[in-house]
């Protein structure tokens, strides 16, 4: 049974922890044949590392070193690609900037019917070209991205950052 949508408070939990928690899905035993490492390796994976404790570096604490050295999200987006998913980095800062409430929200609707009227447009001889395909996926990625920072100024109650951004969104091409 999957462990459902990522929560906040899933994402301030440590690497180390996340492996805990998933593993209680199977066993140490099963990763650590299925990966072919030796039993306390895997359990070393659910420890707080080496700085913190007696555990080492974890999968997870490598792959987020690899990205951090190369800033690559493809790194980021191969996994997610893996889990059936798609990853949209977050706004820059956490949120739109400038924005009112009901602009926001305008632009929010509206970045939707963008997309509504791409997916159409592109859907109207009833077939999707790979060109048509890749605009779409712009739109969407878009209005996710747009929408996240939007969610992320509300979480904080920030709705003094909410008409500069409007004024100065421009979809990224």
């Amino acid at each position: 049974m999957p462990n459902g949508p990522v929560s906040e408070t899933n994402q301030r939990m440590d690497s180390h922890e996340v492996i805990s928690k998933a593993v209680e899905r199977t066993s140490f035993k099963e990763v650590a044949a299925q990966m072919g490492v030796s039993l306390s390796l895997a359990y070393k994976w659910s420890q707080p590392d080496e700085l913190q404790g007696s555990g080492t570096a974890n999968p997870l604490d490598r792959v987020r070193q690899l990205y951090e050295i190369t800033r690559d999200p493809q790194l980021i987006q191969w996994l997610c690609h893996k889990a059936n998913g798609v990853f949209v980095q977050n706004p820059v800062g956490g949120g739109p900037r400038g924005m009112e409430l009901m602009p926001a929200t305008q632009e929010i609707v509206q970045q939707f019917a963008d997309l509504l009227t791409a997916i159409s447009k592109s859907a109207a001889d009833n077939r999707i070209t790979g060109e048509e395909a890749e605009h779409i996926r712009k739109v969407w990625d878009e209005l996710k991205r747009f929408t996240e920072g939007f969610v992320r100024l509300c979480e904080r109650g920030d709705f003094e950052h909410l008409a500069e951004e409007i004024r100065t969104h421009q979809p990224r091409k």
